[in-house]
């Protein structure tokens, strides 16, 4: 009998892989399709997330925030580290900061452009914060970057990116929307793209407040 149920076990597994549902994709592309138009996006993913489950988003938003509070917290009371390990041959340096502008320039396509194209604030965040790793590691000086963090007010930018999202998203939930604007442009979609900006600049600029943490406490990212 073991041999009757492990084919039969084996036949529905080939079953679910060679034959799909067709009702199932119906079924799937009526509710993306649905969101799409709720939305006002071509993106049924930043559909989903900033409108959708847009509550969910907050407390994803407030969770990253109060990691980085937390990693302060933790390492506020170990000793900085005096070594600091980077990238000292040339040609790792240039690939490193090649790659660093690459990153840049697709976190910010993907900021603008999220709600149009695959992609949005949480990956436009974190290809902004892979930029400034890669910067990080080539750069002799960690003073330079924390100066650099001070100067541009990084932190202060970064608290009132999530205090400008939780206002908006709140308003969101309660009903208050921008117009949705035309289907396909860039202004389209009410509130989603002002939303999309504000993730990747949070993300972004919290990557950057925990790599210096790592760099002063750790001397390697």
């Amino acid at each position: 009998m073991k041999w009757v149920y492990l084919v039969a076990g084996l036949m529905l597994f080939i079953k679910i892989l060679v034959l799909p549902d067709p009702a199932a994709e119906g079924a799937e592309m009526a509710i993306a399709e649905a969101i799409v138009a709720d939305s006002g996006v071509p993106n049924a993913v930043s559909g989903i997330i900033f409108r959708n489950r847009l509550y969910d988003t907050i407390f994803e938003v407030v969770v990253f925030t109060i990691a980085i509070m937390g990693a302060k917290y933790l390492l506020a009371d170990e000793t900085p580290t005096v070594p600091f390990y980077s990238f000292t041959d040339e040609p790792s340096i240039v690939l490193a900061r090649l790659g660093a502008t690459i990153a840049a320039l697709v976190g910010i396509e993907l900021a603008i452009r999220g709600h149009l194209s695959p992609g949005g604030g949480f990956a436009a965040g974190v290809a902004g914060g892979t930029a400034i790793g890669l910067i990080a590691i080539t750069t002799a000086s960690p003073e330079w970057m924390q100066a650099l963090y001070e100067r541009w007010r990084a932190a202060a930018w970064e608290k009132v990116s999530v205090l400008i999202f939780i206002v908006l998203a709140g308003l969101t939930l309660i009903g208050v929307e921008l117009p949705l604007g035309e289907f396909g442009t860039l202004l389209s979609g009410g509130m989603i793209p002002l939303l999309n900006v504000l993730v990747a600049l949070k993300v972004a600029l919290g990557s950057w407040a925990v790599i210096l943490l790592f760099i002063r406490y750790r001397g390697l990212l």
